[in-house]
């Protein structure tokens, strides 16, 4: 009862759809005892011969009648109840994707995208069962029961309705343990299913690494395990149903052969009529979908049960990364003065900080670049930098506010970010370019895409801006997605743009072509970019080194170069590397590096 405390406010807000539909199905299980009396009446009259043509007809009238009002009458619980579940499953899933929306990145590094999706399907489809078909099958076994066992009392004979009724209170004794086992094994199939899905979403994301690896036939016996142990729990629960629902037939047939036995008795000796003989077979035969409802309502809301328990560990969780110190400074519009103030952070569940007292003043309309070995947090500083995990207080400063007091909507809005992964969606180029504003200026879009070098390659395709890139830019090249994204990023025209290694996968010519257009259209904004090759970085006003985590150079290209420290190593490597080289590959015969570079 707990787990489902959480669904019942969804269930308040329709509780005017649920009370008709239980009226309604009131109604329908009322007139439903009509019918078995009606033919019991009509057998007695024309036993004794006592029922005339009319009799019958009148009867028979009545009988449609009461036919056509449960047809009526079901269909209307079926809208009202049935609709019901649907629309609170609608909701739930509009509030838990609008949840997850809001969860931090921390939340997703714990939780496999197949197993989300599971919650999203299957665990949601459980709930709908619980509270639309499982509530129907409760009430309509609770108040069948008790009318057609009253009704069989009152109209038949009350020895032989509480002897009938006598094995099925056996059905209550061995709902409670069957439901706890039906649950607990429920849950297991669930997190089994979970597995499965994030592994074939693995396999199908990661389809041409297995491929480059050939790995076809090992990704085949692995999915097999997981498809045996999902199977295998899924069979523990249909073993379970196989073995409850035949004993309830079992007991459905003792309590049948019970009146069988006992009613012929007292109809021979006189003590019932054949009709109302007749009549409590009838009754005996109303029961049956009772106690078969009873067993499938345990079914349902133990699954149920299991599947709102993972749904509401969901809504359960909580972002860390957060609004909570709200600032009273309305200003919406940042100029782009990021200021870094002993700068450290610890990844959760390391015990090494990734950053190490970083001190730095950038003031508005600078570019910064930011060079170091992999894994050494360059990264994460910009991930800092965007709230994707909390700080501490004062260490971070935009415009002199603190990054913990401005809006995470403010802070993300006045900040265009180029990832190292670059995504795209399934959709066309021009939706994946202009997915970071409002609507679709194509002057706009064209102008962005000019500047990040991509406007010629996409008036070549085909379908021009209409083309549908597929999943996750699937057939673009590593480079076109890149441009696209640093398009994107272009087209928000925000004062702060970050480019997180976001030039690896393009020529040096491009590379400078791109840097060019950004010096010439980005002037007095800011611009963080995150690289590995120097030529890329060397022009820019400030340069920070960093080595396990703490900056250890910090100035221009000249001044570093001076210091003979980690960045001159760093390079001379590169230059060296550059001169290995072929001619053919940018390096001339006196030394510049590509993009024009002096060795």
């Amino acid at each position: 009862m707990k787990t489902f405390s959480f669904i019942f406010r969804y269930i308040k807000k329709h509780r005017i759809k649920y009370i008709a539909g239980i009226l309604t199905l009131f109604v329908v299980d009322f007139a439903n005892l009509f019918i078995p009396k009606l033919t019991g009446t009509i057998t007695d009259g024309l036993t004794a011969r006592t029922l005339g043509w009319n009799g019958v007809k009148q009867s028979l009238l009545a009988i449609l009648l009461l036919g056509a009002t449960l047809a009526l009458g079901r269909f209307l619980w079926r809208y009202f109840l049935f609709g019901a579940s649907r629309s609170i499953e609608r909701e739930l899933r509009n509030d838990m994707f609008a949840h997850l929306e809001e969860m931090d990145v921390e939340y997703y590094n714990g939780h496999g995208t197949g197993d989300l999706m599971t919650r999203f399907t299957s665990d949601l489809n459980a709930v709908r069962m619980s509270i639309g078909p499982a509530v129907i099958c409760v009430f309509d076994a609770t108040v069948m029961t008790v009318m057609v066992v009253c009704q069989m009392m009152y109209y038949v004979d009350i020895r032989l309705t509480l002897l009938a009724i006598i094995p099925m209170l056996l059905i209550c004794f061995g709902e409670i343990y069957y439901g706890k086992i039906i649950h607990k094994r429920f849950l297991e199939r669930q997190e089994a299913v979970s597995d499965l899905t994030d592994f074939v979403q693995e396999s199908f994301s990661g389809v041409r690494v297995i491929k480059a690896f050939v790995r076809e036939h090992a990704e085949r016996l692995a999915f097999a395990r997981a498809n045996a142990k999902t199977m295998d729990k899924n069979l523990r629960v249909v073993r379970l149903q196989a073995i409850v629902m035949p004993l309830l037939d079992v007991i459905i047939g003792l309590s049948s052969l019970i009146t069988l036995i006992y009613g012929g008795y007292l109809a021979l000796t006189g003590d019932i009529t054949l009709g109302r003989f007749v009549a409590f077979n009838q009754y005996i035969s109303m029961l049956v979908w009772p106690m078969l409802a009873c067993g499938d309502a345990i079914n349902m809301f133990s699954q149920g049960a299991a599947s709102l328990r993972r749904i509401r560990a969901v809504f359960d969780a909580q972002s860390e990364v957060r609004d909570r110190l709200v600032s009273t400074d309305t200003e919406d519009d940042l100029t782009g003065h990021i200021t870094f103030s002993h700068l450290t952070f610890t990844h959760r569940g390391h015990t090494e900080p990734t950053l190490k007292d970083i001190s730095l003043d950038v003031p508005a309309g600078t570019t910064l670049a930011v060079v170091g070995r992999t894994g050494n947090g360059k990264s994460t500083l910009v991930n800092l930098l965007l709230h994707l995990y909390n700080t501490g207080p004062g260490m971070i400063l935009l415009d002199g506010r603190d990054i913990n007091s401005i809006p995470l909507r403010t802070l993300r809005e006045n900040i265009a970010y180029v990832p190292q992964d670059n995504f795209l969606f399934s959709d066309t180029l021009k939706s994946n370019i202009a997915f970071g504003v409002e609507g679709e200026d194509m002057d706009a879009i064209v102008q962005a895409t000019t500047d990040a070098c991509i406007h010629e390659s996409i008036v070549s395709f085909p379908d021009g801006y209409e083309t549908v890139v597929g999943e996750r830019g699937v057939t673009l090249s590593g480079g076109q997605k890149q441009r696209s994204s640093i398009a994107r990023a272009l087209l928000k025209n925000a004062p702060v743009l970050i480019l997180d290694d976001a030039l690896s996968a393009v020529d040096t010519d491009t590379e400078e072509q791109i840097l060019n257009n950004l010096k010439k259209n980005r002037a007095g904004k800011t611009t963080i970019l995150i690289a590995h090759r120097i030529s890329t970085i060397q022009n820019a006003d400030i340069i920070m080194v960093l080595e396990d985590g703490a900056a250890k150079e910090i100035g221009t290209h000249a001044e570093l170069m001076k210091l003979d420290g980690i960045y001159r190593n760093m390079f001379e490597k590169q230059q060296l590397e550059a001169a290995g080289q072929s001619n053919t590959d940018g390096i001339s015969d006196d030394g510049t590096l590509p993009g024009g570079t002096r060795t």
